[in-house]
């Protein structure tokens, strides 16, 4: 069995144990997969915020479809975790889902991520952002659509609650999505507690496991999640970039406050550790063997 295939089972298989959620940690690019393995994640959100971000984008369908493919490309040939792709609303209809989907799982993604809201997106948790969603028979076509194109784990996501759509709307797309070959529901929300989406969750009969992403309500622990039985996969959606932001800028404030660079050497990882990142030794066992 191929490591992809291997890295798609085992997401399907934890998904189902709804009693202890896999967590995936944000990511956008390689080095910040590595890290998130080494830490211990089960798997990887290949997160398009993030990506967004680190280009110093807008989070709204602004950059193009292969740069996403791309980072997807280098974080799963970095890890041996499941790495679930991001691909937003699926860069356009159906039709483009038919075609990039296949891409995706070539790049070595285990799963996609395919959300309701209408092209070009804007950011969930945007403040006044634009939330139209779809049809609901439109998005059936593109989660039909990526079924059939691929073997991966296809997770539907709704945003009837970000769109204040209310629960019955948000219910009712997903056991839509459900029906048209959907394995799991990713149900999000904008609120600052977690009562939102605990509501939904308990009231959730549908076939397959929920997914979730708590950025807003931070307060939910994994222990609770697990305790509803609804939920397969907890999604850290943005947490690496916006640790980075805060680290670079914490070490480039005092570097300027003390007017040299020795002050910030014990808070700051060592060059050591980041040639071992790189794969420095390997490099190294390379060389040993094939350089004359």
């Amino acid at each position: 069995m191929s490591q992809q295939r291997t890295t798609i089972h085992a997401l399907h298989t934890a998904l189902k144990n709804t009693s202890k959620p896999s967590i995936a940690m944000s990511s956008h690019n390689a080095l910040s997969a590595k890290l998130a393995s080494q830490a211990g994640f089960n798997a990887i959100w290949a997160s398009g915020f993030e990506l967004s971000a680190s280009h110093a984008l807008p989070d709204a369908s602004i950059l193009p479809w292969t740069a996403h493919l791309d980072v997807v490309r280098s974080i799963s040939s970095t890890v041996s975790i499941p790495v679930i792709a991001d691909i937003d609303t699926g860069f356009g209809n159906a039709v483009n889902v038919a075609y990039t989907i296949p891409q995706f799982e070539q790049a070595g993604a285990a799963a996609v991520v395919i959300e309701d809201k209408t092209f070009p997106k804007d950011s969930s948790l945007r403040s006044q952002g634009r939330q139209k969603l779809v049809s609901i028979e439109e998005f059936q076509g593109k989660i039909a659509a990526a079924k059939a194109s691929s073997e991966m784990v296809i997770i539907a996501r709704t945003e009837a609650l970000i769109a204040d759509l209310g629960e019955e709307e948000a219910m009712k797309r997903g056991e839509a999505y459900v029906e048209a070959g959907a394995d799991a529901v990713l149900i999000h929300s904008k609120k600052k507690t977690p009562d939102e989406i605990l509501s939904f969750c308990r009231k959730w009969k549908g076939a397959v496991p929920l997914v979730i992403v708590p950025t807003a309500y931070p307060s939910i622990s994994f222990k609770e999640v697990g305790e509803l039985g609804k939920v397969g996969l907890i999604i850290c959606g943005n947490h690496a970039v916006r640790a980075a932001v805060s680290g670079m800028r914490g070490a480039f404030k005092s570097i300027l406050e003390d007017g040299g660079i020795a002050g910030v050497e014990g808070s700051i990882a060592s060059v050591e550790e980041t040639f071992e990142l790189q794969g420095d030794e390997e490099m190294r066992e390379i060389e040993r063997k094939f350089l004359r």
